[in-house]
């Protein structure tokens, strides 16, 4: 964003930061939950006895429903505000969570995580909002990769706590009792949580039902900014969403070879590598706003040649020095992906924003979801060929960045203007 700071900017601060963490919060433990099933696919498919597919069904489902709730709930969070929205979120996934750890079958095994998908859906537009109504917009590019670094913290949780957990005091006793985490921070918001600062009320906007919907979402796609950010994040976040979420472990213990142990340090290191570069990133970002584009495809291009050089390698396995790289660059992927909210927040009125993120946040994830049906369906094509099955992000990854230097140029041309108006505008504002 740009340095400028516009009428009626919030103040940010100690407070702020205070509110903003209870909200982050139930992000991080949304994330946990998310991620829980990356470190326990090979127990899941022993547990309900599936194949590949079937494994990848549960987390094609869960992003099926986290995708498709986005839109819904960017107009939710306009509507309704941050502190409702989260509270509903918080009981979502952790009923969801807990219905996985009973599940007896994998039919509701698979009903488990729609619902925690569902939940997990409601948490992280709610923290994009929660920092553009509590931070000044200077901040956001930073705000929203702090929010991103602490979801990737969530992941750490789930590669170190969770997987050990898990083979020490079992599969039910290691998810129900990470559902707790849930009630914790739903009492948190409850309690702690407020939509925005006292004297920064948000203007009322007329909600006239389905016509409202309509206008809300027509509104944002028009803008070149919110489609641009939608395949920013597409391109960007699903390489290492897929790997993290499922076939990380499984490709690295049955196509390289290596133990569980290893696989675990491998995918802990794509974690730290998110955070580190998360941080690097926000502040570029925020201190050189043309650096967006340039760091969003230098990271869809470095993991394209890492994957390439992996799969690819002429030995059976591929050096543990050439895939402690790929980890690093995987790490990159989460980071990149929260470029395309900075495309897409200042290309739409505080109103809007809400809608805008929805509309961004779909890209990655139905790019994921996409990905991980594919690598399921090309394993049990090719008997687990993994150079096969995960050369499907490769064309993925092609049709975004076709997308992102297409709009490019429309969307700069339209941020440009909207940053002439909002300057002439802070000008005529009488003090």
């Amino acid at each position: 964003m740009s340095s400028t700071t516009l009428p009626g900017d919030p103040p940010g601060g100690r407070r702020a930061l205070a509110v903003w963490g209870v909200g982050v919060s139930v992000y991080f433990v949304a994330v946990i939950f998310r991620t829980s099933l990356g470190v326990a696919g090979l127990d899941a498919a022993d547990r309900f006895h599936v194949n590949a597919s079937a494994l990848s069904t549960f987390s094609i489902l869960q992003l099926l429903v986290y995708a498709g709730m986005q839109i819904p709930v960017g107009l939710l969070v306009d509507r309704l505000g941050t502190k409702k929205v989260l509270a509903l979120g918080a009981v979502l996934f952790t009923a969801g969570q807990l219905g996985f750890a009973f599940s007896p079958s994998y039919g509701m095994a698979l009903a488990s995580r729609a619902l925690l998908g569902c939940g997990d859906a409601l948490t992280f537009i709610s923290v994009l909002r929660l920092g553009t109504r509590w931070f000044p917009a200077r901040r956001g590019p930073l705000v929203a990769q702090l929010a991103g670094l602490v979801g990737m913290a969530g992941n750490l949780v789930s590669t170190l706590v969770l997987a050990r957990l898990l083979h020490g005091i079992g599969w039910t006793a290691a998810f129900a009792g990470s559902a707790a985490a849930g009630a914790v921070v739903f009492v948190l918001v409850v309690l702690f949580l407020k939509d925005h600062p006292e004297g920064h009320e948000p203007e009322p906007v007329p909600h006239r039902g389905g016509a409202y919907v309509r206008r809300q979402i027509a509104a944002s796609w028009r803008e070149p900014g919110t489609r641009l950010g939608l395949w920013v994040h597409f391109t960007t976040q699903f390489p290492a969403m897929v790997f993290l979420l499922l076939w990380g472990l499984p490709f690295l213990v049955e196509a390289q070879g290596l133990s569980r142990a290893t696989a675990g340090e491998l995918l802990t290191l794509v974690v730290l590598s998110n955070m580190v570069v998360g941080l690097v990133y926000g502040q570029i970002i925020a201190r050189h706003h043309g650096a967006r584009l340039p760091l969003a495809l230098g990271t869809v291009g470095a993991t394209a040649v890492l994957w390439a050089a992996t799969l690819l390698h002429p030995a059976p396995h591929a050096p543990m020095w050439l895939l402690i790289v790929l980890c690093v660059v995987l790490g990159a992927c989460g980071p990149a992906s929260m470029i395309g909210f900075d495309f897409a927040r200042p290309a739409n009125p505080p109103e809007r924003q809400g809608t805008a993120s929805g509309i961004t946040n779909m890209g990655g994830f139905v790019a994921s979801m996409t990905t991980l049906f594919a690598i399921g369906v090309l394993l049990d094509a090719t008997d687990d060929d993994y150079t096969v099955a995960f050369s499907a992000v490769f064309v993925l990854q092609a049709l975004g960045v076709t997308q992102i230097l297409r709009l490019r140029r429309r969307a700069a041309r339209r941020e440009r203007e909207r940053l002439v108006a909002s300057r002439v505008e802070t000008v005529h504002v009488p003090a």
